[in-house]
């Protein structure tokens, strides 16, 4: 199996797209992380959507496609159906997937696959580079806990994680179907029992990550107590095996949620937009109370002439400036945190802009 990197950012695969940045050229998302709407089917309870509401708009098929043909028309690479809502709920994923790859762009969806309908699932899953199910318990009743739904949801994700598998092997795709665990230290029961599962499943990875807070730590996630987490961590990547990966974010979850840069510079690279359409430089600045930060949105709006508009720049300037301390002005550990710590060093010298050797890894557009 050609290598998952899951633990450090893909950025330095694009050395074009950096050269052209670090010259003040205003260059296009590499990635761009978005949902298609804010509803979502689950209330879990490490969820970092209900920090970030904001008020916008249901997002219409036209709009959805407009975005995803400006993308195209722009040079982004890669969109992934994550970000603060759960796209199954939206009408419109299917299409849009199936949209998305007709336009020469990596598709992604990460869901917690209750809605996904599995009649869809032959059609969707040749368009998709990873389909990744957000899963953090193998036992029902944890389920039911962790995730705040009911039993019944369990057995019908796994019953569709089965079908993506069998599908994958018949028609011989590419896809990637992973899981992914947010890791707090009170599911560390979960840690071994979620490791077997994925491998009995027959899934290609398990991901476990750390749980992000805001700078106010409303989530109240314990960071010390991750180290008691370490030595199970450890056993479950040895269930890896030539053809499924168990990986933890190790750089992030020994973190202590501590950054080593205070200007932001990631999100030229890796954008993040909200289910409203809300288009902001990352999903820790979608809440209402980081207004100063939002750009537009993509029902007002394309996203076209929001990435050409004076705004997008200003706030990417903000961000990037002595004005912005992205220690203490915004939430832990962000998608953009891999990334922004390549460019940090990067900027200030302590890192060159060297392709690694070798084969590239999987998904080098998801970066």
């Amino acid at each position: 199996m050609k290598k998952l990197l899951l633990d450090n950012h893909k950025l330095t695969w694009h050395p074009n797209r950096i050269k052209s940045w670090a010259a003040g050229e205003r260059i296009p998302p590499i990635t761009i992380d978005c949902s298609l709407t804010q509803a979502c089917t689950y209330k879990c309870v490490y969820c970092y959507g209900q920090l970030q509401y904001n008020p916008g708009n249901s997002l219409s098929r036209d709009v959805i496609m407009r975005f995803l043909d400006d993308c195209a028309d722009i040079g982004v690479k890669a969109v992934s159906f994550v970000s603060d809502g759960e796209s199954t709920c939206s009408p419109h994923l299917y299409d849009a997937i199936l949209h998305g790859k007709k336009n020469g762009l990596d598709m992604a969806l990460g869901t917690n696959g209750f809605l996904l309908k599995d009649e869809r699932l032959a059609e969707i899953l040749p368009a998709l580079t990873y389909l990744r199910f957000n899963i953090t318990a193998a036992e029902p009743s944890r389920y039911a806990e962790i995730h705040g739904c009911k039993e019944e949801c369990y057995h019908k994700v796994l019953n569709t994680i089965r079908q993506c598998v069998v599908i994958k092997k018949q028609e011989q795709l590419d896809v990637t179907i992973g899981l992914q665990m947010v890791l707090m230290p009170t599911f560390q029961d979960q840690i071994l029992p979620l490791a077997k599962l994925g491998k009995e499943l027959g899934v290609d990875y398990l991901v476990i990550k750390h749980c992000s807070d805001d700078e106010d730590g409303s989530l109240g996630v314990d960071y010390d107590g991750y180290d008691q987490c370490i030595d199970l961590l450890k056993s479950a990547e040895k269930l890896s095996t030539d053809t499924y990966q168990v990986q933890a974010k190790w750089s992030k979850i020994l973190s202590g949620g501590k950054r080593c840069y205070s200007q932001c510079y990631g999100p030229p690279f890796i954008l993040q937009m909200s289910g409203t359409g809300l288009v902001a430089p990352c999903g820790m600045l979608f809440n209402e109370r980081y207004k100063k930060y939002h750009i537009g949105n993509i029902s007002d709006m394309s996203f076209k002439e929001i990435w050409q508009g004076e705004r997008y720049w200003q706030v990417m300037d903000l961000i990037a400036s002595e004005q912005f301390d992205a220690r203490i002005m915004c939430g832990t550990l962000c998608l953009q945190h891999k990334v922004n710590e390549f460019l940090w060093h990067y900027k200030h010298g302590e890192a060159e802009l060297t392709v690694p050797e070798g084969p590239s890894p999987q998904h080098i557009n998801f970066i």
